[in-house]
């Protein structure tokens, strides 16, 4: 199954994002555990950079309508290393959503046409109102 649009750095890109997705996941099934957050925080913003480059990641992190949401993210980061985990999660969460809610729509899009689960989650959004699927650009 080839992946013709992603270059090598970029596929790596997107391992270290799902290394950071499974560390972030499993530190909250850990009960806030202060390291497997970090460290999913940190693999997620490497494999970030890689995919869409150095200057882009800075650029989408310093636009001026996402400055409440890096601030957030940031903060959050700081306070989980400064082992307020729980406090610096929901923090941190808050500014994944400011960032990146923009997408929601999207994938919600893409997720309802997942084979076994794409009905229920279509259910779900439906019943949430957040069924958008146009791009933010």
């Amino acid at each position: 199954m080839p992946t013709m649009w992603l270059s090598d750095s970029q596929k790596i890109g997107v391992v270290f994002c799902s290394g950071g997705g499974f560390f972030l996941i499993a530190g909250v099934l850990m009960f806030f555990d202060r390291s497997m957050l970090a460290m999913g925080n940190i693999l997620f913003l490497i494999g970030l950079t890689i995919i869409i480059g150095p200057a882009k990641t800075a650029a989408f992190f310093a636009r001026r309508q996402k400055m409440r949401g890096t601030a957030a993210f940031f903060s959050g980061l700081a306070l989980i290393l400064l082992r307020w985990a729980f406090v610096g999660f929901l923090v941190e969460l808050y500014g994944i959503f400011i960032l990146f809610g923009d997408f929601l729509g999207t994938i919600f899009g893409f997720a309802r046409n997942v084979p076994v689960v794409g009905p229920w989650i279509g259910v779900l959004v439906d019943r949430m109102g957040l069924g958008r699927s146009e791009l933010p650009v």
